[in-house]
């Protein structure tokens, strides 16, 4: 069955003639305005110099995807900084977009003596919570890493924390923890220990050893004494509960200490500057007005945390952003795995995103809603692509040179057109990589001048503007002479995140074009180009529109093939039979005007 052909309502479409899908029933009109098409089905055979340069760019790709990963997970703290940080203690933006929750709890007993505390059988509980609504608990090691660098998290992230030391932590906690294989992070105050603070229960020294030892567990100090503000200390007393707890817990546990966790949450600007000169490297807070999730935080010495009743209403809600993996600058990942993000929000902007795979073009034989078009494709993903003639309401015809792997064919922009373009990005697509160069409207309508600027090129065409260009969103003044650049509409988008992944998506809300670049390059877009927006903003993914209008048809898509279907030079497979146009489910979309 065809993907995203599932209807039931049959209109059968014209088969496309023997020189590619552009002759149509468009009769003169669209194949007589360029009358200099010519075929470019030989791009798609590589000559064998071309094969080994391709085998030795995968072999080169395929060394940075396993390697790079691989040497950000065993790195020294200390080098977190080369690897594209955000200046400490400042958070990754990539990170804000997360939502991590750490979870924190206090005693477990047999029997609750306080609100917070929770029993054993109600930990079990919220264990299998976590195990059946597929959330994945992380160290807090990991969860700094990730506000730090932006690096990926695996899917659902939480945090567990306990605070205080209490014997229940080694006797039913730990247990707990090795059972389910959850990592957690425990705050504990020497004081008790040391038989210097009287308490409930404590864990002793010997059983904070051994949970030590264990890489399921994390242990952070939580003040010499646990005073109830540490804010109200003087100067010594200050600096002695936070240096003091440090230098004991790794006397006696013979490892770094490197977080701290404000006793009741409370801390200001002199209680973080010294945490800061202890040589910590993030702080857990808290706070009985507000609560949120971790990327949400202030800075790396202010994360903030949920009370463990908050739980069931957690699960649902945690989810580990759009970390991308780290990648050596300019290479490129085209196999990795698709992945839909339904809703992004970027300073209030809600945004749609697919991500991954290899990029494509599709240039059809007239104007179709996207998924009509996905549907003749092995594409999983498509979003409406460069700008057309709106001339004839049934036409193909494009606004400066095209250039697809469903038709194989380049067409040459129209010369009085071509000059309105000029400075505007050429998108140049080959096997292994992605050129975003300015279009010149004297070197590049020809197959010739494609070629020049990437000489293994299977697409191309010109998009609306760089949003984001070199790792930075484009000011207002680079947007000379773009149409309606500076007022809200729906905006189609497609580029390069740092991790090399192609990222298709649209705006929800009505957005200008230097804001949409700002939200593009806080998610890690390294190049984004605006496609035709408005009316026409459409995005599709394995047959679903993502929009909840009626969109304008359109007769060109940028899309992403899945790692299974993306082998070869030229992957895309584009149908040439009659078309079977699945009537699409969209009872409560409106026309967009």
């Amino acid at each position: 069955m065809l993907r995203g052909a599932s209807v039931a309502t049959v209109t059968p479409f014209p088969k496309a003639s023997g020189v590619g899908l552009l002759a149509n029933t468009l009769g003169t009109r669209a194949l007589g305005a360029f009358p200099r098409e010519i075929s470019a089905a030989y791009l798609c055979r590589p000559t064998a110099a071309e094969e080994a340069i391709s085998a030795i760019a995968d072999t080169t790709q395929q060394l940075v995807q396993s390697g790079l990963p691989t040497l950000q997970n065993a790195l020294n703290p200390d080098l977190v900084g080369l690897l594209n940080a955000a200046p400490w203690p400042q958070i990754h933006d990539l990170a804000t977009i997360a939502r991590v929750p750490i979870v924190m709890y206090h005693d477990v007993l047999p029997e609750k003596e306080v609100l917070f505390d929770v029993t054993a059988e109600e930990l079990v509980e919220h264990f299998e919570q976590i195990k059946t609504a597929g959330l994945t608990p992380i160290s807090l090691e990991q969860l700094v890493n990730h506000l730090r660098t932006g690096a990926p998290l695996p899917p659902k992230p939480v945090v567990l924390s306990f605070d205080d030391g209490y014997e229940g932590h080694y006797t039913t906690v730990y247990p707990l923890l090795k059972e389910y294989q959850y990592p957690a992070v425990f705050s504990i105050f020497p004081g008790k220990p040391d038989g210097e603070v009287a308490g409930r229960s404590t864990v002793t020294w010997d059983q904070i050893q051994e949970m030590a030892a264990d890489p399921l567990v994390t242990i952070a100090s939580h003040s010499v004494t646990h005073p109830n503000d540490l804010r109200t200390l003087d100067d010594e007393a200050l600096r002695q509960e936070i240096f003091a707890s440090k230098v004991r817990l790794e006397e006696m546990l013979g490892i770094p200490i490197r977080y701290f966790t404000y006793p009741a949450g409370y801390y200001d600007d002199r209680v973080a500057a010294l945490v800061e000169e202890a040589g910590y490297e993030a702080a857990l807070t808290m706070s009985n007005d507000a609560e949120w999730f971790a990327g949400e935080s202030d800075n790396l010495l202010a994360i903030g945390r949920f009370g463990q009743s908050r739980l069931t209403a957690l699960l649902p809600q945690a989810w580990e952003g759009l970390g991308v993996p780290l990648r050596a600058p300019n290479t490129f990942d085209f196999g990795s795995a698709v992945r839909l993000a339904r809703q992004v929000e970027v300073d209030d902007m809600r945004l749609t995103l697919v991500s991954g795979g290899r990029p494509a073009t599709i240039h059809a034989d007239s104007r179709y809603q996207v998924p009509e078009i996905l549907a003749r494709s092995n594409a999983i993903a498509g979003v409406d692509g460069g700008f057309f003639s709106l001339r004839y309401l049934d036409s193909n015809v494009m606004i400066g040179p095209v250039l697809s792997q469903a038709t194989q064919i380049f067409v040459p922009g129209n010369a009085s057109e071509n000059p309105k373009l000029a400075g505007r990005p050429l998108v140049l697509i080959g096997p292994t990589g992605v050129d975003f160069v300015e279009f010149n409207p004297s070197l590049h309508n020809t197959l010739a001048g494609f070629q020049a600027e990437m000489p293994n090129v299977t697409d191309g065409f010109v998009g609306s503007a760089w949003l984001v260009k070199d790792g930075h969103a484009r000011t207002p003044d680079t947007f000379e002479g773009v149409f309606d650049f500076d007022v809200p509409r729906h905006r189609a988008f497609w580029g390069i995140n740092t991790a090399g992944q192609p990222v298709l998506g649209i705006s929800k809300d009505r957005v200008d074009s230097v804001e949409l670049g700002e939200a593009l390059q806080k998610i890690g877009l390294r190049e984004a180009v605006m496609l035709d927006s408005g009316a026409s903003t459409s995005l599709a993914y394995e047959g679903e529109l993502l929009v909840e209008y009626v969109p304008r048809p359109v007769p060109h898509l940028v899309v992403v093939l899945p790692p299974d279907q993306a082998e070869g030079t030229c992957p895309l497979v584009f149908q040439d039979e009659p078309f079977v146009r699945a009537d699409l489910d969209m009872p409560d979309r409106v026309q967009l005007q």
